[in-house]
């Protein structure tokens, strides 16, 4: 599975090796999405995405295993997203505010693209005080326009949606195309999954699936989908995992893998459970826990190398100085002089990811891990 994960390529191979690369918008050593492609793409540099997603327009913005970046050619296959989550906005919005969603698409028909910044409704509603998306009224309204495929994004400004009309960001041919049958959504849905994942189990937990479908429902397509062909079932160490078939033979060690810095939302991991059954790893996302309920720290990212996870580090970038406060090896890592050239290798290409200017280095580092980061931050 890290074999198909993380073979080196450019960044429209790793989306259509993937399909899905989750977007999140913290940023303190660039954003998941960017941290995702880091560790595959072997000169890549923050924001270098929005070339492949604005300019090229290969990926857009949509709704996924959350929030995520995904082949444009998807677009008439989500439109099952963009029906299901319509209900949910049709009394709270469309209903309840019918005058602030015709104005907000007639804005964009004649001023897009705009963000919910340059929009003329700037009135808040108290209720909705604590709400996800605040108490302005146009940031509810166009989530909800979102939601339901009426806009998308053209663009981001430091991580803020700005939004236009579908026509005119997603191609003709797939925004016009034939209607696909819910059945066709799902089954392709499933596939995206498996494929962005390498290996999934069927029971994993539902978030990971975030699906406008039962597990009932989903268990049966699967069942359909392992009797065509189309995935392989796997009995792993007790469990049943799924893999798309052609996919299956690029998990096998086909070249040694780089040490290599994890987001903490990569689909490498997305299923925690089974990267703790099949690699003896427990990671967990720490960022929103207080921090004295935290293990580990803020921001930390897993490791990965050879055929392992084998160290976890926390660190931040702030006006060009990566400061690193902690790193932690994993029981049982043999740390010698080759980890610790994989190490230096490591940090070199971060570096340059970040284009980061200075390094600072907590005192509590081990010598050989501080060794490590400031021969490959010179390299």
């Amino acid at each position: 599975m890290p074999h198909y994960h993380l073979r080196p390529a450019d960044t429209s191979g790793v989306f259509e090796r993937l399909g899905s690369v989750q977007y999140d918008p913290l940023n303190p050593v660039g954003r998941n999405h960017d941290l995702v492609l880091q560790a595959r793409v072997l000169d890549y540099q923050l924001d270098d995405w929005q070339l492949t997603a604005y300019k090229e327009r290969l990926v857009y913005d949509a709704w996924d295993k959350q929030a995520c970046l995904v082949p444009v050619s998807d677009w008439p296959y989500r439109k099952l997203y963009h029906q299901s989550v319509k209900e949910y906005w049709e009394k709270r919005i469309f209903a309840a505010h019918p005058k602030a969603v015709k104005g907000a698409l007639q804005e964009l028909e004649k001023r897009g693209p705009l963000s919910s910044l340059d929009f003329a409704e700037q009135s808040k509603v108290d209720s909705w005080q604590g709400s996800w998306y605040g108490t302005k009224l146009i940031k509810h309204v166009l989530r909800a326009l979102w939601d339901s495929g009426q806009i998308v994004t053209h663009h981001r400004e430091k991580g803020r949606h700005v939004y236009d009309l579908p026509q005119r960001v997603i191609p003709a041919q797939y925004l016009n195309g034939a209607p696909v049958s819910r059945e066709e959504s799902l089954r392709f849905l499933i596939l995206r999954r498996h494929q962005s994942a390498g290996l999934l189990r069927s029971n994993a937990e539902a978030a990971l699936w975030s699906l406008p479908a039962s597990r009932q429902e989903r268990t049966a397509i699967i069942a359909d989908l392992v009797a065509e062909g189309s995935l392989t079932k796997l009995e792993i160490a007790g469990q049943t995992f799924h893999a798309l078939s052609d996919k299956l033979k690029q998990t096998d060690n086909d070249g040694e893998v780089r040490m290599a810095f994890i987001a903490p939302l990569d689909s490498l991991i997305w299923d925690r459970k089974a990267v703790k059954q099949l690699f003896d790893f427990d990671y967990a996302w720490e960022v929103y826990k207080p921090v004295t309920q935290r293990s580990w720290g803020y921001y930390v990212l897993p490791v990965f190398y050879k055929d392992r996870f084998v160290a976890r580090f926390d660190s931040r970038l702030q006006d060009g100085c990566w400061s690193v406060f902690n790193w932690w090896w994993e029981d049982g890592t043999e740390r010698n002089a080759e980890i610790f050239v994989a190490l230096e290798l490591a940090v070199k290409s971060f570096r340059y990811y970040l284009n980061a200017e200075q390094i600072k280095l907590a005192k509590g580092l081990s010598a050989e891990v501080k060794t490590a980061f400031k021969k490959g931050f010179a390299l």
